[in-house]
């Protein structure tokens, strides 16, 4: 066995543990099975989701068995925490696809091969319950006055927690009871945020089954600031490529804070500590060196050596020789399209530059964007044929996002 405790505690991973000292001993010297449940909210997991699947990898390569939890029946109400509302109701089909999705990503990163790690889905054993039968089997071991501490539910008691969302720790404690019960499973992992839930989790297996299970959390994916990573002025950074283009995932990963790329070699790429620590001396401009390295090595792990090194030319040509590179983000439009010009804030919204024409207007309005290199400064500025080179133009939003439009004859 290797010592995955001080693998995971080293790179800075652990938040918080229930029994650290068994803990360390049970993964240093044990196989265990553990869990970590994903809800499938979006059609694609996000980098939030792929820190916890780096966890899995860590946990596997040294020996455990990982059971990823797709929560076809959590997802059916909602996980509170971290939210200020209610979470938007989706259908039994969305949910549905929206597993089938993430269980299609998750294996290009967890060996699910010959019981090596199973991927379960909980509306197998959620969705067929007898509500009176789980109040009284499962609902009496909680405590109403214990649960309204925990954060996930304090943070909202302000603003309303529908009894609906109130059933959710329930719901997640009983996944862990039933995984114990089925596949022996011992651990259950998950973001600090899952903190409560966890714990839930842990007191229902020790009072229905008199054993003793434990948990630990992981620091969540966060700037320097304090800040949720991997959101952008468009959404989420997807590990779906038609969500998040490769290139557009390794500029995320290349323009971080310098005050972030260190944590996020640690977190979310399995380069040796020995090599990160060396890129920890770099100050100043070097750090990009660094930033280099990171942007490489995540978006070769979520999309391969092919793309990353795509990604990588593409972002060397626009930044060092001022070229427009093949692999960025780009829209086809036609000559039909312009004869008449079209006006630059219907094409930002065209592009998803921006999001609605206001938006667009904000960013002509601020200086912020620029077509070929001039900086646009009327809202009437019309895109012509005349314009484009070899039938290209390069839009530039800000500093960092270039987008490349493409003329089709």
């Amino acid at each position: 066995m290797s010592n995955v405790f001080e693998t995971l505690k080293e790179r800075g991973f652990i938040a918080q543990l229930t029994h650290e000292d068994k803990i360390k001993d049970i993964l240093n010297n044990e196989s265990v099975t553990f869990y970590i449940g994903f809800d499938p909210t979006a059609d694609s997991l996000h980098v939030g989701h792929f820190l916890q699947i780096i966890v899995m990898a860590h946990m596997q390569r040294a020996g455990h068995r990982p059971i990823a939890i797709l929560g076809g029946g959590t997802a059916m109400v909602g996980d509170p925490t971290g939210k200020t509302d209610m979470r938007k109701m989706l259908t039994k089909e969305q949910i549905q696809h929206n597993a089938a999705m993430f269980k299609k990503q998750m294996s290009g990163f967890v060996d699910f091969s010959e019981g090596k790690a199973l991927i379960l889905d909980n509306s197998d054993w959620l969705l067929n319950l007898n509500y009176v039968e789980f109040l009284r089997d499962i609902g009496v071991h909680f405590s109403v006055n214990r649960m309204l501490t925990a954060e996930c539910f304090k943070s909202r008691l302000e603003k309303g927690l529908s009894f609906i969302e109130f059933n959710y720790m329930l719901m997640q404690s009983y996944d862990f009871l039933k995984l114990y019960q089925d596949y022996n499973c011992t651990f259950e992992l998950g973001g600090d945020d899952q903190w409560s839930n966890i714990l839930g989790g842990v007191e229902l297996v020790r009072r229905v089954e008199s054993k003793e299970v434990y948990g630990m959390t992981f620091t969540l994916l966060t700037t320097s600031e304090g800040k949720k990573m991997g959101k952008t002025e468009n959404g989420a950074v997807w590990l779906d490529p038609e969500k998040t283009s490769p290139f557009d995932f390794y500029q995320y990963w290349r323009n971080i804070h310098d005050a972030d790329v260190i944590k996020c070699l640690k977190l979310l790429t399995f380069l040796p500590m020995e090599e990160i620590n060396k890129l920890a001396e770099l100050k100043d401009q070097e750090i990009n060196e660094a930033k280099k390295v990171l942007a490489f090595e995540v978006t070769k792990l979520v999309h391969g050596e092919d793309e990353a090194i795509k990604a990588k030319k593409a972002a060397e040509e626009l930044f060092t020789m001022g070229g427009i590179a093949g692999d960025m983000p780009s829209t086809e439009i036609t000559t039909e399209d312009i004869i008449d010009g079209q006006n630059i804030l219907d094409l930002l919204v065209k592009t998803g530059l921006a999001p609605s024409k206001g938006e667009a207007r904000r960013l002509v309005q601020q200086g912020g964007i620029s077509v070929d290199g001039e900086k646009i400064t009327s809202f009437d500025y019309s895109v012509k044929a005349e314009i484009f080179s070899n039938n290209e133009i390069l839009i530039k939003k800000g500093k960092k996002v270039y987008h490349k439009v493409i003329l089709k004859q």
